[in-house]
């Protein structure tokens, strides 16, 4: 019984394969721009959290690779008047 529940645990951890991308923020000059950034990523499917600094412009994205992409991330960045570059990319076990 034991194998069986440790072997389904591993296969699920695929289904839901979560990635984390760190995204230098170009323009956020105030806490709104942050709000604003956040809130954008927030909205995207896929997206389960997201952390955005004024002092470092960077936001911390944890997503599902399954569901969305960083180009969309970039792309919700940018909806919202802000200019993203992608800076480290790493998958999460």
């Amino acid at each position: 019984m034991k194998k069986i529940f440790l072997i389904s645990v591993f296969a699920l951890s695929f289904l839901f394969a979560k990635e984390t991308a760190v995204i230098k923020v170009d323009g956020m000059t105030c806490p709104l721009c942050t709000t604003a950034v956040k809130h954008s990523l927030k909205k995207t499917p896929g997206v389960i959290s997201a952390k955005v600094r004024l002092n470092t412009k960077l936001a911390t994205v944890v997503f599902d690779e399954n569901k969305t992409t960083v180009k969309k991330l970039l792309h919700a960045i940018e909806v919202v008047g802000y200019r993203g570059e992608l800076l480290k990319l790493k998958e999460e076990k």
